[in-house]
């Protein structure tokens, strides 16, 4: 299992990063992390760092071991802070 951190989440009164981060983040990530630290309202999500692209790119097209993890407990953050169940449609 890897160490690596592939996703940084947002909202809910925090983030993983911030803009200091616009080289792992992109531009939108990293702003999007700012506002959420600096207590602004930004609706939570997460964003899957550039980093995943440059280890697709150099691995003959394999996404890293532990992505697939990490968005899904992401993805379950968001649905907690936003009290939706992603593709639920009784509650989407």
């Amino acid at each position: 299992m890897s160490d690596n951190k592939w996703v940084y989440s947002f909202g809910g009164g925090g983030a993983d990063g911030d803009a200091s981060l616009r080289e792992l983040l992109g531009g939108k990530g990293a702003n999007l992390a700012e506002m959420a630290r600096l207590g602004l309202p930004v609706p939570p999500g997460f964003t899957i760092s550039t980093e995943v692209c440059t280890h697709f790119t150099t691995s003959s097209g394999g996404y890293p071991e532990a992505l697939e993890g990490q968005v899904a407990a992401a993805l379950e953050r968001v649905e907690g802070l936003m009290e939706k169940r992603f593709g639920d449609p009784a509650n989407p």
